[in-house]
């Protein structure tokens, strides 16, 4: 399959060669019979080997453009205008566990706006992306998000705070709340596809908070092309550089809003 915006089709590319060995990977840790330390410093390779091949494909298409990266941090080239932004493995505790719900996360910056983004899941061999302007879309299939406009009928995701981060006591009356007012609350471990599954109306909103910028750079921008809104926990859009963000479609935005 091939995508007429050469960005998005770099991405796709990059994306479905890394993804052959994380498929492999992760049938590998399904039968390694170690300790959870043994597990993790193997997924950790596969992270950064993953992350390495990415780079290479980007920068063999794209020599001149700069990197963010999780793992190797920021690669300066000779186009400070624009960047591509990389996670290479988010989900990355699924994937230690065996539970296969992961995804590559690609997004492209210029002049400090996100203007393409993709997120590939391997398993699953779906391909949420989004050119600025120009609609959202998971492998050939327009996306929009949800119509719903009451909270007791909606799906919400969320991401709960885990052992070494702050705020788990801030958090839980929010969630409370939450629970209380909608029909479900999902946790399933990956930012990148919980952002492409509002923008494909699975869930009708999505928050957390502690989040890194290549978590969400390209999931955010797809939620706004197929018509969603999304904000930080205070309706700004800050939500890149504070990693406070708020993801839904614009019915419940600000009922959901108020009790987070």
């Amino acid at each position: 399959m091939s995508y007429s915006d050469p960005y998005i089709n770099a991405i796709f590319l990059a994306s479905r060669k890394v993804s052959k060995n994380l498929i492999r990977d992760f049938g590998e840790v399904e039968k390694l019979q170690v300790s959870l330390k043994g597990v993790s410093d193997f997924v950790s390779l596969a992270d950064t080997r993953a992350e390495k091949q990415i780079i290479k494909e980007l920068t063999y298409s794209y020599p001149k453009i700069n990197i963010l990266a999780e793992e190797n941090g920021t690669i300066k080239n000779s186009d400070d205008n624009m960047r591509w932004i990389i996670d290479p493995l988010d989900g990355t505790s699924n994937f230690v566990f065996s539970i296969p719900h992961f995804a590559i996360s690609i997004a492209l910056e210029k002049d400090n706006e996100i203007i393409v983004g993709g997120v590939y899941q391997p398993l699953t061999d779906e391909f949420f992306w989004a050119v600025k302007g120009r609609g959202a879309f998971c492998n050939n299939l327009r996306l929009r998000v949800s119509s719903r406009e009451n909270l007791e009928d909606c799906m919400i995701g969320t991401g709960i705070p885990h052992r070494g981060m702050k705020g788990h006591k801030e958090y839980l009356p929010g969630l409370g709340t939450v629970m209380e007012n909608v029909c479900g609350v999902r946790r399933l471990g990956a930012a990148s596809l919980d952002l492409a599954y509002v923008a494909a109306g699975k869930y009708d909103g999505y928050w957390e908070k502690n989040l890194k910028l290549v978590d969400i750079a390209a999931g955010s921008l797809i939620v706004k092309e197929a018509g969603g809104k999304v904000t930080d926990f205070e309706g700004r859009e800050e939500y890149l550089n504070s990693g406070r963000i708020l993801a839904t479609n614009f019915r419940i935005h600000d009922q959901l809003q108020r009790i987070i």
